[in-house]
């Protein structure tokens, strides 16, 4: 699950980078304002913590021009800026979660996790799709009631298909969700996943859309390539 991080501050940010990354995170951290919106523009994340106090350009006004501009990526406020009307103004800002630091990490990965569950209609921890089922907060797998024991790059990319079940996302799609910054990406890096993911669970439950990209069926539809 990639995550955007918008953090001024260098300590605080390469704690909460290096914890989030622990929960399984893939994460992305920009220092100012105005590269923060201009992350945001880019539709490549799953979901953002935003600082408002952020030099160039502020959290705030980050907020309500990501909102004026229908960007629609979860996001989550963190900020030192701890009185009830500013917590409303975010919230009716936009923001869809509002933290005060200090923040306990676990509560912030499981609060990332449930926004990106309800963006795509889930309600509980538990995901399924067919035979399918995902422990979102404890990763893990089961196939027809059975363990499956997935990598962690294999684990994020069922993820992604299961939370996109019934849609086509293409190769690009996929490594943009995948990938964080600076990480040197095999050309057929998500072939080799999609390879591992069908001989782990059914080869017919990941469709390959040819010139398209792939899909996770809970429905029939084609055989797989």
């Amino acid at each position: 699950m990639r995550i955007l991080l918008a953090e001024d501050d260098d300590l605080l940010g390469a704690g909460l980078r290096a914890g989030l990354t622990q929960q399984g995170f893939q994460v992305d951290w920009v220092r100012d304002g105005v590269a923060a919106l201009r992350e945001l523009r880019s539709g490549e994340y799953q979901a953002v913590v935003l600082d408002l106090g952020l030099p160039r350009m502020d959290g705030m006004d980050v907020l309500r021009e990501a909102r004026s501009q229908q960007v629609s990526v979860p996001l989550l406020v963190l900020t030192a800026r701890d009185g009830l009307q500013q917590r409303i103004e975010g919230l009716d800002s936009g923001a869809d979660d509002y933290l005060v630091k200090p923040v306990d990490l676990l509560e912030l990965a499981a609060r990332l996790r449930a926004l990106v569950r309800r963006a795509h209609g889930h309600a509980h921890a538990r995901l399924s799709a067919g035979p399918i089922v995902i422990d979102d907060a404890a990763r893990q797998v089961w196939l027809d009631g059975q363990t499956v024991a997935l990598s962690a790059r294999e684990y994020d990319l069922l993820h992604l298909l299961l939370l996109n079940a019934n849609r086509v996302l293409s190769r690009e799609r996929i490594e943009q969700q995948l990938y964080r910054w600076g990480t040197e990406v095999a050309s057929n890096a998500v072939e080799v996943h999609i390879y591992n993911l069908r001989r782990k669970l059914r080869p017919e439950l990941i469709e390959t859309v040819r010139g398209a990209g792939y899909v996770l069926r809970t429905e029939s539809g084609g055989a797989a390539a």
